[in-house]
């Protein structure tokens, strides 16, 4: 069964809507190769409508323009891409589908289709949201960057039930930024004030 797979770039206050302004500043070689890894994981992107656009706006023309970032911008064109929106799209950038129907019921489709390595979500915080409610979300993997946006959508919406998380990988990076990779976990024991005393060293 095919792993999904979230990754994004978010801030220390959980900011998961990138701006250019605080997300540049800190892309160095390392969360190059990061991003390349997260990448290696999978054979499908899916995509909501935003950034799939954003995507498709950029990765061709750079492909096309045969610089330093050619051959990654190959590598998405090459790679299905499964879209969620709620509107129908003329897709222009190659091997790009629009799901045909519940998005709930295509990423369950996508992790049971045995010709499916893995599928990777980049950025598309709707579609993190509705498939972490939904239990499909195998690994997160943030890129925390040393800052505080203090605007943007945040990557953890409101609601009644906590998601527990257990740590995969944490590296820290050259420029501040720390990537952790999470897992979901089973909730831990209940525990109160009364469990913590003691625990504290004077």
């Amino acid at each position: 069964m095919a792993n999904i797979i979230s990754t994004l770039f978010i801030a220390a206050d959980g900011v998961a809507e990138i701006d250019p302004d605080w997300h540049f500043p800190y892309f160095d070689e390392a969360m190059g190769r990061a991003v390349t890894e997260d990448y290696e994981t999978s054979d499908v992107l899916l995509l909501g409508r935003d950034t799939y656009d954003s995507f498709a706006g950029a990765w061709p023309g750079r492909e096309a323009a045969g610089g330093e970032d050619a051959p990654f911008a190959k590598q998405l064109g090459d790679t299905r891409k499964v879209v969620a929106s709620r509107q129908k799209l003329e897709f222009t950038w190659r091997n790009s589908e629009l799901i045909d129907g519940d998005l709930i019921e295509a990423a369950r489709a996508l992790k049971a289709d045995p010709g499916v390595k893995g599928v990777l979500i980049p950025g598309s915080i709707s579609i993190v949201q509705q498939l972490l409610a939904a239990g499909l979300i195998d690994e997160l993997r943030l890129l925390i960057h040393p800052v505080a946006a203090r605007k943007g959508r945040r990557l953890f919406d409101e609601g009644d039930t906590p998601y527990h998380l257990k740590v995969i990988l944490t590296e820290p990076l050259p420029t501040g930024v720390i990537r952790v990779i999470y897992a979901p976990a089973a909730a831990p024991a209940q525990a109160g004030y009364e469990d913590s005393v003691g625990k504290v060293n004077q």
